[in-house]
């Protein structure tokens, strides 16, 4: 396997500052095995016009991985690809033309541009969804569709400014067209969603980089923890009692490591703060199949949870064993009819694309058992690498080429969700996603996760309780505003006073 060291550096030196993030990504996007550095000219004293200045004196990688110039000047932005193809030097050149008056945003599209033609040429690799990164897929006809924009135009624009495929650019079309309708109903100006943080897991997964504690060394501070959420929540209540609540989302962490007795404390909390008259969604992700149980299922029946998560992320057991699951294949089978026993009839499943040693047999297998359980919707994620996670850890002592995600693999979930009577609602993408796919969410007509959709298009204020949540200000001109809670437990229950007064400023008009 090959590891990521200064060996496979891939070194792009720019002259201008500004635009790192974005050259990153779109490389890392073609070399998502390799170690991707931006230097600047501020961060490097060679000569701009050497691509051995590179290197700084340094050996230079040993494989055959290109070295990228990039130049800005009044007129132009210049990219350059220099390294070995075949055994012979391959150099690939493309420039676009920039006028001094330019937006911003403007000279960062051509830049990815000839960024991307380049890679392409140079790799003879072409990704799912062009040089898009850094934006949400949704959002580009999601603005355009309410400018009046038809289909056809908005493919046009997305084909021709990102170099998306047709078939990416149809879900993302497809996707917008119903988010806008799922949304209609909803209070924008008037109304807010509220989100309430559980940090607590059985285990941390090995892909995981969520605010988590295991529970069983927590369980003497979660009533204080609980403590410091009632403040928080009646903070909320109080200052948006003129205000609609929409949805309310427990997430975590996994809210259900919490006993029975916790959650009915926790929710009737909820209940007596807050007006739910106009309540539209209520959920509350079970998550993990081994902090499942019949009394805490019917409590979140009782006060009026109505949509739930049983996640099983796959269904091959040795999967779940490496990435710390700790939980039985035959649990999430056993939690699932749990849940349907205790009458929950919006019941979502999550699984994971590109985890270490599965392919397409493996998530054949996994969709044919979801299917005989058969889910009312269902979230498929590509694996995204993230630094604080384990995984990344992982990868760097044994590399990345365990780690494989394919459009056949996206595939097999897109043909069985559709056998569920299932369709594509909501859609994000993540930095370093196993074969620069997507995240989709399937659902059957009336079971979509609204929360879902607000979180991503940042449409309405969320307002989020708890460690490690961040809220969200939406004004109505579209500007957003954010404020977070501390991560660390410990230091939420001790400064409560101050999330407290975050979230006062943040809500001043």
């Amino acid at each position: 396997m090959t590891k990521i060291t200064d060996d496979n550096l891939v070194a792009i030196l720019v002259n201008q500052a500004g635009f790192e993030y974005d050259i990153h990504s779109l490389v890392k996007a073609f070399y998502p095995a390799c170690n991707v550095k931006v230097f600047t000219k501020e961060e490097q004293d060679a000569p701009m016009q050497t691509h051995e200045g590179i290197y700084d004196g340094k050996e230079k990688p040993s494989l055959n991985l290109p070295e990228l110039m990039i130049d800005f000047t009044k007129e132009a932005v210049l990219v350059s690809l220099k390294g070995e193809e075949a055994g012979k030097d391959s150099i690939v050149r493309k420039k676009a033309a920039l006028s001094p008056d330019m937006p911003r945003p403007e000279v960062k599209n051509h830049l990815k541009q000839v960024l991307y033609m380049a890679l392409s040429e140079y790799t003879g690799k072409k990704l799912p969804w062009g040089n898009l990164t850094g934006i949400r897929p949704t959002k580009i006809p999601m603005s355009m569709l309410e400018k009046g924009k038809s289909s056809r135009k908005i493919m046009e624009y997305m084909e021709n400014t990102y170099y998306i495929s047709k078939e990416k650019g149809e879900l993302a079309i497809q996707i917008a067209q119903r988010e806008k309708e799922i949304l209609a109903p909803l209070h924008y100006e008037k109304g807010y969603s509220l989100y309430i943080g559980i940090p607590f897991c059985p285990t941390t997964c090995l892909y995981c980089s969520f605010t988590s504690f295991p529970v069983f060394l927590w369980k003497e501070k979660i009533g204080q923890y609980l403590d410091a959420l009632d403040k928080e929540i009646e903070f909320v209540a109080h200052s948006f009692g003129d205000k609609v609540l929409d949805t309310i989302y427990i997430g975590g962490g996994t809210p259900t490591t919490l006993e029975a007795g916790e959650l009915e404390r926790l929710i009737l909390k909820i209940r007596n703060s807050f007006d739910l008259s106009g309540l539209k969604e209520f959920t509350v992700e079970a998550g993990r199949a081994d902090s499942i149980t019949t009394e805490k299922l019917t409590v979140l029946k009782q006060y009026g949870v109505t949509r739930i998560s049983v996640n099983p992320q796959t269904m091959k057991q040795e999967t779940l064993d490496f990435i710390g699951r700790k939980h039985t294949v035959l649990q999430v089978k056993e939690a699932f009819a749990m849940a349907r026993k205790a009458g929950f009839e919006n019941i979502n499943m999550d699984l994971i694309l590109g985890l270490p040693g599965e392919g397409e047999r493996e998530v054949f297998y996994t969709m044919e058992e979801v299917e005989k359980l058969n889910p009312d919707s269902l979230t498929v994620h590509s694996l995204a690498v993230k630094r604080a996670s384990k995984l990344n850890l992982w990868i760097e002592e044994n590399g990345i080429s365990s780690l494989n995600n394919t459009d056949e693999m996206m595939q097999i979930t897109a043909r069985g969700a559709k056998r569920m009577g299932m369709e594509p609602y909501y859609l994000y993408r993540q930095k370093n996603m196993s074969g620069n796919f997507e995240n989709v969410g399937y659902a059957r007509e009336g079971k979509y996760g609204i929360y879902n959709i607000l979180i991503m298009e940042e449409v309405q204020t969320i307002i989020a309780c708890g460690a490690g949540s961040i809220s969200k200000r939406v004004y109505p001109d579209g500007r957003i505003e954010r404020c977070e809670n501390v991560k660390d437990v410990s230091q939420y229950i001790e400064r409560i006073g101050e999330m407290i007064e975050r979230k006062r400023v943040l809500l001043e008009d």
